[in-house]
């Protein structure tokens, strides 16, 4: 498994930068965080990762923050949950929240907060509360923007 921020990926050069890439490392499940799109297809994911087997989920960008993208060969996991039926656990900066109150002067629910939502509870993933404040990331300046946008999710197993 591989996860990266890939700060972008409007620009097609830079998306076949990522392709090489992929193709090089041959990895099973890949996470790319900012990429800063909206509306991600089939046409997009296969111009990102030719594997004729790839699943994915997508969290859009919100306003032009975020984006996460999680790809995975269908392959490979069908052999991971043939040998072990193991946990899944997913602890990431998603760089999105999932409720209003989660963003420090937060009003309203945005469509990447419900997609992230729907992402969480379509997988049954259990968000362990992090030690720590209620906010994770702050701006540091005089009057920071806070939010919580790291989490640990994992599985019910």
């Amino acid at each position: 498994m591989v996860s990266w921020n890939v700060r972008g990926l409007n620009d097609s050069r830079k998306r076949l930068v990522v392709r090489n890439l992929l193709l090089e490392w041959n990895f099973g499940v890949v996470c790319l965080q900012e990429t800063k799109l909206a509306g991600m297809d089939r046409q997009l994911i296969c111009s990102l990762w030719s594997c004729p087997y790839v699943d994915w989920v997508a969290l859009d960008v919100d306003q032009t923050a975020g984006g996460v993208l999680m790809m995975w060969d269908r392959r490979a996991l069908e052999k991971l949950e043939q040998l072990w039926e193991v946990p899944w656990s997913y602890i990431e900066d998603f760089n999105i929240v999932c409720f209003p109150s989660e963003r420090l002067g937060g009003s309203r629910l945005t469509p990447a907060m419900k997609n992230f939502s729907e992402f969480i509870e379509e997988l049954s993933l259990i968000d362990l509360l992090l030690e720590g404040g209620s906010y994770m990331w702050s701006s540091g300046s005089d009057q920071p923007s806070m939010s919580r946008i790291d989490r640990a999710l994992v599985s019910h197993d």
